[in-house]
């Protein structure tokens, strides 16, 4: 299972429960996200990046989390593609793979060099050290395309090089490969958080105090998390339109909270940095989950039924056929929330003490969503209109069948 994939269509198990389970919608938050985000200059790519700017920002994240700590000098998603390009047929395959495997040697030798984790240093080496670096991560985020996105790695100058000439593929080659404009945007972006936030955050934590690339074991589904430090999980984001909070993003940083079932890397705060306007944006978890809205307040009740989700279907994908929609809309019925009289059928919170006449919904913003909620079917037919008390909802609901 993958996350990314699981929030890309609203027809997926696991964003109908989302969409569900968040009643404020991505709003709130992206108002919250605004006033965060106050800055005068942007850096944009230069014209060289092109359809590039996905290795550009690989790239960075990567170069980014080596700042903290050189845990994981080479990221998993690489190591994969490394390895995937053995089982590609011809020579130009098996080019592919030594070639890869020179570049992990050399990517790790260069990071042991270069200490870019080392906090009695600044977060930018000297240039010349800074753009070779710049090529081998590029070179190492088309490797990562073999494993995310299959097909796509062909289309990759990497890929176009090795099977142009499979005998002159060499680890030299491959770096001559990136443009020097996605060179250059990988530089100028780390330069930007030389005097900002990111490098206090940098300041007051030790190597120790930082998880690169975080995962989530036990849960069955694939995410890419950027970095946890000190109990803040951090995601950079290297687009050209900074100042737009979208939704995905909104409810990526959400799932990766609630991945972390066990309560492994101890989260109280999630954040974004911003690597083309130097912001970082944070909120702790109770305020997180207040601007989204969500039904269940308590961080361990929300996952637990987030985790019944992924181990009771495919939630990341569109179901296939009628059988499985069913098994969804069944398991999806089950989770539903028990709002109990009193609370805001939309948001589950209280509602305030009735001044003349009683109230049905907490807020305007409620009473609209709950329409949305409605016309999205995200609320089962049974319980639209009414509360269902728990004693009543634990006889009529049956169980999820497999």
């Amino acid at each position: 299972m993958s996350l990314t994939s699981g929030l890309h269509s609203p027809r997926t198990p696991l964003r109908r429960f989302l969409d569900r389970e968040l009643s404020a919608g991505p709003r709130p938050l992206r108002e919250s996200y605004r006033a965060q985000h106050r800055t005068g200059t942007l850096l944009l790519p230069p014209p060289g990046v092109g359809t590039e700017a996905g290795a550009v920002g690989t790239a960075i994240d990567q170069r980014l989390r080596l700042a903290f700590t050189r845990a994981a000098p080479i990221d998993a998603a690489t190591r994969h593609g490394i390895a995937l390009t053995a089982s590609l047929a011809g020579y130009a395959g098996a080019r592919m793979h030594t070639v890869g495997n020179q570049l992990a040697a050399r990517l790790t030798a260069t990071i042991e060099h270069l200490r870019p984790e080392d906090r009695d240093l600044p977060v930018e080496r000297g240039h010349d050290e800074e753009e070779h670096l710049a090529r081998l991560l590029l070179a190492a985020a088309w490797y990562q395309v073999l494993y995310r996105a299959g097909l796509g790695f062909l289309y990759t100058p990497l890929a176009r090089s090795a099977l142009e000439d499979p005998a002159g593929f060499t680890l030299t080659r491959l770096l001559q490969l990136p443009h020097r404009d996605l060179v250059s945007d990988v530089v100028a972006q780390l330069h930007r958080p030389t005097d900002g936030p990111l490098a206090a955050l940098r300041a007051r934590t030790l190597p120790t105090d930082c998880t690169p690339g975080p995962a989530f074991p036990g849960t069955g589904i694939t995410a890419d998390a950027d970095l946890v430090v000190d109990g803040l999980l951090l995601d950079f984001k290297s687009t050209r339109h900074p100042a737009h909070l979208d939704k995905s993003t909104a409810w990526q940083l959400l799932g990766y909270l609630l991945l972390d079932t066990a309560d492994h890397y101890r989260i109280d705060t999630v954040g974004l940095y911003l690597t083309r306007s130097g912001v970082l944006a944070g909120w702790p978890v109770e305020q997180y989950l207040d601007l989204l809205g969500t039904c269940r307040r308590d961080l361990l009740e929300l996952r637990t039924v987030t985790a019944r989700l992924l181990a009771g279907c495919p939630a990341d994908m569109v179901p296939r056929n009628v059988g499985e929609q069913e098994r969804a809309d069944r398991l999806l019925d089950e989770l539903t929330p028990v709002i109990p009289a009193g609370h805001c059928p939309v948001c589950a919170q209280p509602l305030p003490q009735p001044a003349r006449r009683s109230r049905k919904f907490c807020s305007r913003w409620c009473a609209t969503r709950s329409q949305t909620l409605h016309r999205q079917r995200l609320v089962p037919a049974r319980s639209r209109g009414i509360v269902v008390a728990p004693q009543v909802r634990a006889m009529a609901l049956p169980p999820a069948r497999g």
